[in-house]
């Protein structure tokens, strides 16, 4: 039977599904910028990667303000002030043209995502159970990705029919809509103000031993670098080198927005359930290292293939494997990031951790795009990704094994 507690709205979730609404526009330039970008009144290829990074670059000086912020201001209002500046820039990719107005837009998006970061990651932590973090973490992530299912999808397909502009204006008034859903959430938790950062974890030092922490943060920068900005910078174009633009599929032509909409929204389809799941055994008794290396091994042998030409057939499963694996290991380095915000100052931690982030996510496409624009550019930047994440499974092999000595004894 329902009962009154039961009805009252999760605020992990209800934050979750707040940040999705206002990825939309940020996700659909991934997959649209690449191959409409005179469209947007920019003159090459080279501005497009930018402006693809320069959101993250801005987030360097904004995440240590936003995070002074949050110890100062309820979790609610840095959440609207994110809505209001994420649908102001949305709608904007629809009204403004050229370069410089872009820049502009681009910069207030990265501190938009400031907010949302920060502060999603602070409710999980607020509002999750002692034993239950990675689950907690796998159904944040999940949830909030969803945004980036529709606005890769619903952008792939819809730009060529409608335009970049139509399709920028109606995702940013759907960012409207988070706003109401947080006022219905506000009197459970999401209310609070950073000032109760001591009465979640205090000043105590944390738990995990330095080499532990920087192992995370270390790793989750090389994480973050390829999967949230080589990949989603670099499909469309990847695709068209692979199989030329359209492609015909099953007899009929697709163009590559539409196919690498389809493909990486795939992804946000499983990410609910399969990053819950991940989350949920990550936080069993063996812990959550063993499937660290596992995830980072698989990503190890997928990454570089995507380079090689194959059979559209095979070239698809190899994508989708390389994409659960990037599901895990999103996962487990935020919920690792999570164990250490739980036993120290979260905010001060949280802050840093997300910086961290942005700085591998910004010179994802810039990267990304010196590369490809060389002969056998894709081989070398998907194979030195392929490399990157050997050697990371490999620096985690003795965390693990120290581990299983702690533990039987």
């Amino acid at each position: 039977m329902e009962t009154k507690e039961s009805r009252k709205p999760d605020p992990i979730r209800i934050v979750a599904i707040v940040t999705a609404l206002s990825l939309l526009g940020d996700s659909m330039l991934y997959i649209a910028l690449p191959i409409f970008w005179k469209e947007a009144g920019l003159a090459s290829l080279w501005e497009v990667g930018f402006l693809l990074s320069i959101n993250r670059f801005i987030r360097l000086p904004a995440n240590p303000v936003v995070g002074w912020l949050y110890r100062r201001i309820p979790l609610r209002t840095g959440l609207i002030v994110a809505i209001i500046l994420g649908a102001l820039t949305t709608a904007g990719y629809g009204v403004v043209k050229g370069f410089a107005g872009w820049v502009l837009l681009r910069c207030l998006w990265g501190i938009a995502w400031s907010f949302f970061r920060i502060g999603g990651l602070a409710a999980v932590v607020r509002h999750s159970s002692e034993h239950g973090q990675g689950k907690a973490m796998g159904i944040y992530n999940g949830l909030y990705r969803t945004g980036s299912l529709a606005g890769m999808l619903l952008g792939g397909i819809l730009a060529p029919v409608f335009g970049l502009q139509a399709i920028s204006v109606l995702f940013g008034a759907a960012n409207l809509v988070g706003i109401p859903l947080l006022m219905r959430a506000s009197n459970h938790g999401i209310r609070q103000s950073g000032a109760e950062e001591r009465d979640i974890a205090g000043k105590r030092p944390s738990a995990l031993p330095k080499s532990r922490i920087w192992m995370i943060v270390i790793s989750s920068f090389f994480v973050t670098m390829f999967i949230q900005g080589v990949f989603p910078s670099t499909l469309s174009t990847l695709i068209q080198y692979q199989f030329g633009n359209p492609i015909g599929l099953l007899g009929v032509l697709v163009s590559v927005t539409a196919l690498s909409g389809l493909l990486q929204s795939v992804r946000w389809v499983w990410e609910p359930f399969l990053a819950s799941r991940i989350g949920q055994w990550s936080d069993g008794g063996k812990g959550r290292i063993p499937l660290l290396i596992y995830s980072l091994l698989s990503a190890f042998a997928t990454y570089a293939f995507l380079s090689v030409h194959f059979s559209f057939a095979a070239w698809i499963i190899i994508a989708l494997v390389s994409m659960a694996a990037a599901t895990s290991l999103t996962t487990l380095m935020d919920a690792l990031a999570g164990d250490v915000a739980k036993s120290a100052e979260s905010m001060t931690f949280l802050t840093f951790y997300s910086m961290v982030q942005d700085i591998g996510a910004a010179l994802g496409p810039t990267l990304s795009y010196f590369f490809i624009a060389k002969e056998h550019g894709f081989e070398y930047l998907y194979f030195g990704v392929s490399g990157m994440f050997l050697l990371l499974a490999l620096l985690w092999i003795p965390a693990y094994l120290k581990q299983r000595a702690a533990a039987m004894h």
